[in-house]
């Protein structure tokens, strides 16, 4: 596996990028279905609309350079939905295929964006930012996912996330 990136901008988002990779499978391995969808009865959102956000954060990171590839239950989560009451998500199982598909291809993404890529920049919509600034707040995002499944395994009594 490749560790050198094209811009030295992105070599320490490389390693966060690939530290995180291996934390979703342990964040939620062994959760019930049931408990996938627990909020403890608050507005949280659940393990299930969390993992599949994350999901789908990688396959936003591809979208230039693979645009045909969609996650599971892809409109669930298009154009930045937020979690949708009494909805049936993916399973565990399907969001972790996804996981392992297409972490290897957003990875060379991001290993292959040079800087000329990163200062352009990109309309949300909503906002504009360059691709350094919104690469840079993918990878933060996904540790604050990741922290957050960890702490739904506590407070659902599971064993808690193993960092090894």
């Amino acid at each position: 596996m490749e560790n050198n990136t094209v811009s030295n901008r992105t070599q320490g988002l490389l390693s966060l990028f690939d530290i995180q990779t291996g934390f979703l499978a342990k964040a939620i391995t062994g959760i019930s279905e049931e408990d996938m969808y627990n909020r403890l009865n608050t507005e949280a959102n659940h393990l299930a609309w969390l993992t599949g956000s994350l999901v789908g954060q990688r396959f936003w990171m591809t979208a230039e350079t693979n645009p045909g590839l969609k996650q599971t239950g892809y409109e669930l989560f298009a154009d930045h939905k937020g979690i949708q009451e009494g909805t049936k998500y993916p399973t565990k199982e399907e969001y972790l295929k996804d996981w392992e598909m297409i972490s290897p291809i957003a990875r060379e993404a991001l290993r292959t964006i040079d800087d000329q890529k990163l200062d352009s920049e990109i309309d949300m919509g909503f906002m504009k930012m360059t691709y350094d600034e919104m690469i840079t707040f993918t990878i933060y995002r996904e540790a604050s996912i990741i922290g957050q499944l960890a702490l739904w395994r506590r407070l659902l009594g599971y064993p808690a996330l193993k960092y090894d």
